[in-house]
């Protein structure tokens, strides 16, 4: 039996991947498992009709990321724009957002796709195991994380009272919004997870689950259909792959940008690397944040086909081009390893949440048609069966060896800029994989219209030009949540949770 140490974003999902391990599964196992407890009990901030993509690097074979992204739905409707069935709705969150909600803003999720394909192939305990630590804490009840209470506390008046499903779950008979630690019990959730565990993953897609997700969409005027749901595949595609340092790293490829624009940013760093903390490390880490997200911008944003644009972006970052010519742009994450070298990255997400609940199932569905933020000339032009892009970013990385990480983060665009920070810390400076996750962050970003450094305290921000500054007085959730798993010949296993969100570490075997 392998031992096996994993980050999660809360404890009792971390508990859920050793205890599957415990009774014989690997870290694909334990990573399953716990982004299932995550998808179940992380309420506002993930959902089971969600979307993701997981990246599996077993030894001595070349690495996969299998792609369960949000696809548009749509087909087999004669009529029926994106934007029907939708609401415009605001709330505070490290600034206002804006953002699409609805029955009209839900893509057809692949997330279940992709958990049933990776255990298929590279799990080794039944699915019907990997799903009961989820299925148990649905029917006992679950007390709601520190994360997932914080997020609810700026979204669920926006997101989460307008379906009257999703408001009583979340609220107490008086509208109060439940608080961390308070016991939840989500109707009907216990019942769809045993289908889920007995039927297969496939019956959120054809079966029961399925009808009822399409039927509480089509009643409201929403676009998906059953022929989306059983057209849905998820694709194994071969990451991008770069070297930073005496790393080798393998994250997601197209059509997803995350992935790209993670690797650009470790490409242009490793070229110029900096030996400490300084307002010199600082402006340079913010200059290329803002070169490479400006790139994402201009060429990758919206787009259905980014491949050459991608490539490009690549290209020009192996060449050290990061200043002049790049600029012409709600999640949860898994990590774990095992003793035999087998790596596991999973990243997921339903978006900021489209507040729908079908009636009777405890499912909350994605709002993926309304990320504005990803798709800000809409997504009118785009055919049923596109899929949609992300900034997601799991992965993992070996060294000659015999190391392996798995790392990744939640944070919407944060995601990229808060794991090359990571990276840059454990590989360029020495950081101990604690210190490297808990040191502070920062990030650049057009904020009321001015190029603006958002940052954590801690930062030697002094002497850097150009940008406007935005403090942050402490670490906060808005800057991610990297979870990092590794196995190393100096320190065997080692897991690691970033303490912006609650995140937690459990071991099995050890």
């Amino acid at each position: 039996m392998p031992q096996v140490t994993i980050a999660a974003g809360s404890k009792i999902s971390a508990d859920a991947g050793a205890t599957v391990t415990a009774q014989g599964g690997n870290a694909v196992d334990a990573a399953l498992a716990a982004a299932l407890v995550s998808m179940c009990t992380d309420l506002g901030v993930m959902a089971l009709g969600a979307s993701g993509f997981i990246t599996i690097w077993p030894p001595a074979e070349p690495p996969t990321v299998i792609d369960a992204y949000a696809e548009v739905p749509g087909q087999g409707l004669k009529s029926g724009p994106v934007g029907q069935s939708t609401q415009e709705i605001f709330f505070d969150y490290g600034g206002q957002i804006r953002n699409i909600v609805g029955h009209g803003s839900v893509a057809t999720p692949g997330i279940f796709a992709g958990l049933g394909l990776a255990s298929e192939q590279y799990g080794a305990l039944p699915w019907a195991d990997v799903v009961a630590p989820a299925h148990n804490w649905a029917e006992q009840g679950f007390p709601l994380t520190g994360g997932a209470a914080e997020y609810l506390a700026y979204t669920h008046a926006a997101i989460f009272s307008w379906h009257p499903e999703s408001y009583q779950a979340l609220h107490h008979s008086d509208g109060s919004c439940l608080r961390a630690g308070e016991i939840v019990h989500i109707p009907g959730l216990a019942n769809s997870l045993r289908q889920i565990a007995q039927e297969g993953a496939n019956t959120f897609y054809i079966g029961e689950l399925g009808q009822r997700m399409v039927s509480e969409i089509q009643t409201h005027g929403g676009l998906l259909t059953t022929a989306d749901l059983a057209a849905y595949q998820a694709i194994p595609r071969s990451p991008i792959r770069v070297r930073f340092g005496e790393w080798e790293v393998a994250t997601n490829p197209p059509p997803a940008i995350g992935g790209a624009c993670f690797a650009a940013m470790l490409l242009l760093h490793d070229a110029n690397p900096f030996q400490q903390w300084s307002a010199a490390a600082v402006q340079q880490v913010a200059t290329i944040q803002q070169a490479v997200l400006d790139y994402r911008t201009h060429h990758l944003d919206g787009t259905i086909d980014n491949s050459a644009e991608i490539a490009r972006l690549l290209e020009l970052a192996h060449q050290g081009k990061g200043h002049a010519q790049l600029k012409s742009p709600s999640t949860i994450h898994i990590s774990a390893v095992d003793s035999s070298g087998l790596a596991c990255s999973i990243s997921a997400s339903a978006g900021y949440g489209s507040g729908v609940m079908v009636p009777g199932t405890g499912l909350w569905l994605n709002n993926s048609l309304g990320e504005i933020d990803l798709h800000p000339q809409g997504l009118q032009d785009f055919p049923p069966g596109t899929r949609l892009s992300s900034n997601m970013a799991p992965t993992i990385a070996r060294r000659d060896d015999g190391a392996v990480l798995a790392i990744g983060s939640p944070g919407a665009s944060r995601i990229t800029t808060a794991i090359t920070q990571v990276l840059i810390n454990f590989v360029h400076l020495g950081m101990p994989l604690v210190d490297a996750i808990a040191h502070p962050r920062l990030h650049i970003e057009n904020f009321e219209g001015q190029p603006t450094i958002a940052y954590e305290a801690g930062l030697p921000l002094d002497m850097v030009s150009g940008f406007v500054t935005r403090p942050f007085p402490k670490q906060s959730m808005y800057f991610g949540g990297v979870q990092a798993a590794l196995l190393s010949p100096e320190a065997g296993l080692v897991a690691a949770a970033d303490p912006r969100r609650s995140g937690s570490v459990a071991c099995s075997g050890i």
